[in-house]
């Protein structure tokens, strides 16, 4: 945060600096359309020579726009920001259209006409260090394994191995045990490549059935051969824990671990999968004290019933300014009522099981019998 200047009316702008691609995940849901952006950018400017020859070459300039679109590309972490030029530029005319594609480590602009404490308390997050990525996954079974970064908001995948592994055969495996030995090889280096030991605290290896506890022997039997100091030095910081599969999804499981969730208990993504798996557990023994659906969460939050609110970040990009801060206003009213606010990422494991629900749910501190269509009829009918 370079700085923020935001006037008693909540308009004013803030100017930040993305470090990593995590970064561009947050300025994505702070921008939304009608704000201006003011941000460094490259133009292509047609020049005229004096003999009248016209070329043509890329100038760089700052220009400020009100925004009209933005695209996000999760995998590469990118951030594209399209409108119309607002203010007086020697490069671009004023109502031109111009795409920013906003970089790391280059400052830019953010003025809005109203800032909500949603947005200021991402920002307030974002800029904090100890939110960082320091949870890594290798997700696996016979022939397929996933190795994942889980940040605090979104769940990475950084590599697929795939390995076609032939069955065991009467009196002959080896064909299977080469494929197995070539697989593990593969995982291992996946690891080494995508995985920054410095930064990451502890790396899951899950798995059905014996798949993790043999590879992680073969890894460690491979580390001792090669005296590879890396794997060796961190063998503490994997964890063994189980899994239906060795797809993605799989990865909500072996968070829900026990073991797993005491370990990353200073992350943010355990506690937001243990906020969910606590809002199902309440919905099939106590189902009146589990709400969800934007209606009757509201009304639970009426009775000042709120204990736990789970909401996905999705609903506060939300085009419809009077939808968007009718979700707001529900987060802050949960706070002043003594409520806890898990915001859930879209791009998260969890996130995306939220929006099935439809993205906002309430675990309550007392039950409130739900109110029958009926009742509510004929309520409205007296």
């Amino acid at each position: 945060l370079v700085r923020k200047d935001i006037e008693k009316d909540n308009a004013g702008q803030v100017t930040l600096v993305p470090e990593e691609p995590e970064d561009m995940w947050h300025t994505y849901n702070l921008v939304q359309v009608g704000d201006s952006l003011r941000a460094s950018t490259i133009r292509k400017v047609q020049t005229e020579s004096s003999t009248g020859s016209v070329g043509s070459n890329r100038v760089r300039t700052t220009l400020t726009l009100c925004v009209e679109a933005i695209d996000f590309d999760s995998q590469a972490c990118q951030l594209r920001v399209k409108g119309t030029n607002i203010q007086e530029n020697e490069y671009v005319k004023m109502g031109a259209y111009h795409t920013i594609e906003l970089e790391p480590n280059r400052q830019f602009t953010l003025a809005k006409k109203q800032w909500d404490s949603v947005v200021l308390e991402r920002i307030e997050q974002a800029c904090d260090p100890a939110w960082s990525a320091d949870v890594a996954a290798v997700v696996m079974q016979e022939g397929l394994a996933h190795i994942c970064l889980v940040t605090p908001s979104m769940t990475l995948t950084r590599a697929k191995v795939e390995v076609n592994i032939p069955r065991k055969r009467k009196g002959n495996c080896s064909q299977h045990d080469r494929a197995l030995e070539r697989f593990y090889e593969q995982v291992v280096q996946a690891i080494q490549r995508h995985i920054n030991f410095d930064v990451v605290k502890c790396i899951l290896v899950a798995s059905p059935g014996f798949v993790r506890e043999q590879f992680c022997d073969y890894m460690f039997q491979q580390a001792v051969k090669t005296d590879n100091k890396v794997l060796l030095e961190n063998r503490s910081k994997f964890l063994q824990v189980h899994a239906s599969s060795g797809h993605k999804y799989s990865l909500k499981e072996a968070l829900c671990d026990p073991s797993v969730a005491s370990r990353l208990s200073d992350t943010k993504a355990a506690g937001e999968v243990k906020a969910l798996d606590d809002f199902y557990k309440m919905l099939q023994h106590e189902p009146d004290r589990a709400f969800y659906g934007l209606k009757q969460v509201e009304k639970a939050n009426e009775a000042m019933a709120i204990d736990t609110l789970l909401i996905s970040d999705e609903l506060f990009r939300h085009q419809d300014v009077a939808t968007r801060s009718r979700y707001v206003k529900l987060v802050d009213s949960v706070k002043e009522n003594a409520g806890t606010v898990r915001i859930f990422s879209s791009l998260h494991v969890s996130g995306e099981q939220l929006s099935q629900l439809t993205g906002v749910a309430a675990i309550l501190r007392f039950p409130v019998p739900e109110l029958s269509d009926q009742e509510d009829d004929s309520s409205s009918e007296e």
